[in-house]
């Protein structure tokens, strides 16, 4: 007799998707900005400590002309203003997945609007874009601390290897660079000639491959755009727009148009015109204040990694890693072990090799370029599909800033024999790191698929497969979405007993960032005590086994939980000796990383005493 099939759902919301990153953040909007200064721009905000002394150090002049730097001043101006200002806070913060930004949620948000399970044109440049941004994330603790601490110099060589802990607030560094600046625009005013986008193109006609060689220096001061929409889940776009117009933009230009002014006065101030803007009795605090903002940026991007490994978990990119909350309020706020031991490693080793900002100038810049330009090129598919945007008028934006991005990035590939081999070294490994990874993930799944029973078969059978139905709740999480698994069959032909009641659960990965808890569920109530729930979840939440039944309640599904055990497939892959779906190489690289992923009670928060792992060989 054929079981009968009853499916229970959660109704979906009916919040308008375009507007979930300002609905999750109700507070005063003005605090929200004040908080983003802080939170979101920690790294752009620490651009000045070296862009200008880098920048006129490509110039290839031992002592700038006044050309030279009204010419770099004006390309720098010009560059955050069209790349920063309209580029990311006016555009890219509207292409908001949910609330949330960053290379992987834009990838999610493009397979969204385009209503397919991934376009590999654009799959491919996204996980290249993800992958470039952990380089990033080991050079710039590095590059950002030696640069403040090297302002220890110019007070005595004797504080050379010592950071003062001297706290001040954020905000207050932001008001003392715009200070410092300002005074000496006063001194040299001249230098607000930069302002007209003439002595930009003077500067770049005048000699075009020494501009092509600035223009590596001058993307320093964009390098934390891309952080910067990374980090737009904590506050909004609409705080971030208010924050940057409002103070870090105009603190931003004060402070470089201030250090123009004091070259253009003093040419011999090329080597450190950052520090050179205060009074000697002020450096240290000012070198205090800005290794604090350092470690601020630097801390800002390590949370960021840590949400993009997540992301990349929920997405399938890398395997399990234990995530630790550091919040009981905020989810976002978490701790992943083993990236932040990884990233730790990773700066202590730049900074062994490059020993100086000056020398690590050379490997920053390259990674970020090339995630930007993904972004651009991302953009355009969330432009045509989301907005509704004409063709040619997305294309027009897009060509226009993707030709200024890719201008970047080819200025930056200069620096690849002088240490921007190091950042593309890391990210290309990550990227090797997550294809392999994705590959043999779905091969698996296919291969479980093929070996699976249709549920109904199953269902239909069951009484005639086992021979006892023991008291309790069995719950057998299950990759298999459609079917009864491998592992669950090899497990009833051996032992022919299964619990009275059986829950066959599987946890599908949403292309949203959340996923409400009114729609996060599905049960189908199959007969003979069996039942499927379906757990959906977005690709910043963590699954939670105990909590996703509980939850069930809602649905009319009630278990206790002190009497359910737990059965997970300990899968163990191997590759066929012949005609088999993986090459060597990826799949030794695919089993090495299957061997130290976080075990799967631990990452689906499964109590020890109650869970069972189930040895299973598959062959791919």
């Amino acid at each position: 007799m054929k079981a009968s099939t009853r499916k229970v759902t959660s109704a979906r919301s009916g919040a308008d998707p375009s507007r979930g990153g300002e609905l999750r953040h109700k507070g005063n909007p003005w605090f929200l900005a004040l908080t983003a200064i802080g939170v979101v721009f920690g790294d752009i905000g620490t651009s000045p400590l070296y862009t200008l002394s880098v920048t006129l150090s490509a110039s290839g002049q031992p002592v700038p002309t006044a050309a030279d730097v009204l010419g770099i001043i004006s390309l720098i101006f010009w560059a955050l203003m069209a790349m920063v200002s309209l580029k990311y806070v006016v555009l890219v913060l509207r292409a908001d997945n949910d609330g949330e930004g960053g290379i992987l949620a834009l990838l999610s948000l493009v397979e969204r609007v385009t209503n397919g399970p991934g376009i590999p044109i654009l799959v491919l440049p996204g996980i290249m874009g993800a992958a470039l941004l952990y380089g990033d994330g080991v050079i710039t603790p590095a590059i950002s601390v030696l640069s403040a601490v090297e302002g220890l110099k110019l007070v005595t060589p004797a504080l050379e290897d010592f950071v003062l802990p001297i706290t001040l607030a954020i905000l207050i560094g932001l008001a003392v660079i715009a200070m410092l600046g300002a005074v000496n625009i006063w001194a040299a005013p001249e230098i607000l000639k930069a302002l007209s986008p003439h002595e930009a193109a003077r500067f770049v006609f005048a000699n075009p491959l020494v501009a092509f060689a600035v223009m590596g220096g001058v993307f320093l001061a964009l390098t934390g755009a891309e952080a910067l929409y990374a980090d737009m889940g904590h506050v909004g776009p609409t705080a971030i727009r208010r924050a940057w117009f409002s103070l870090v933009l105009p603190a931003l230009l004060l402070n470089y148009f201030g250090q123009g002014a004091l070259v253009l006065a003093d040419p011999t101030a090329i080597d450190s015109p950052f520090y050179k803007l205060a009074p000697h009795w002020a450096l240290i605090p000012l070198v205090a204040l800005a290794t604090l903002a350092t470690i601020i940026a630097s801390q800002a991007l390590v949370s960021g990694v840590f949400s993009l490994t997540r992301q990349a978990m929920q997405m399938g990119l890398c395997p399990r890693m234990r995530i630790v909350p550091t919040s009981s309020e905020e989810a976002g706020q978490i701790y992943v072990p083993t990236a932040n031991w990884l990233l730790m490693i990773g700066t202590l080793l730049i900074v062994v090799l490059f020993k100086s900002s000056e020398n690590l100038a050379g490997a920053y810049g390259i990674a970020v370029s090339g995630t930007m330009l993904v972004t651009t090129i991302l953009l355009y598919r969330v432009a045509i599909g989301r907005w509704q945007w004409p063709p040619a008028l997305a294309i027009l934006i897009i060509v226009v800033f993707g030709a200024v991005d890719a201008n970047f990035l080819a200025s930056n590939s200069l620096k690849i024999v002088h240490g921007g081999w190091f950042p593309i070294t890391v990210g290309g490994a990550m990227m090797v790191l997550m294809l392999c990874w994705r590959q043999g993930s779905s091969l698996v799944r296919h291969r479980l698929q093929d070996m699976s029973m249709p549920l109904n078969r199953f269902v239909a059978n069951v009484d005639k497969m086992v021979v006892a139905r023991t008291p309790g709740v069995g719950v057998w999480l299950t990759k298999v979405a459609h079917g009864a698994s491998p592992v669950l069959l090899h497990q009833v032909k051996h032992n022919m007993v299964l619990h009275e009641t059986m829950i066959l659960m599987t946890i599908v990965a949403d292309r949203r960032p959340r996923v409400a808890v009114a729609e996060r569920h599905s049960i189908e109530r199959l007969g003979h005590g069996i039942y499927h729930i379906q757990g959906r979840l977005g690709f910043m939440q963590t699954p939670d086994i105990p909590l996703t039944l509980k939850n069930c309640k809602t649905l009319g599904f009630e278990v206790d939980l002190e009497h359910v055990h737990y059965y997970i497939a300990h899968e163990i892959v191997v590759r066929r000796a012949r005609n088999s779906a993986m090459a060597a190489v990826p799949f030794a690289i695919y089993a090495f990383l299957a061997r130290i992923a976080s075990r799967a009670p631990d990452f689906f928060k499964i109590p020890h005493e109650r869970v069972l792992e189930v040895g299973f060989h598959i062959e791919i």
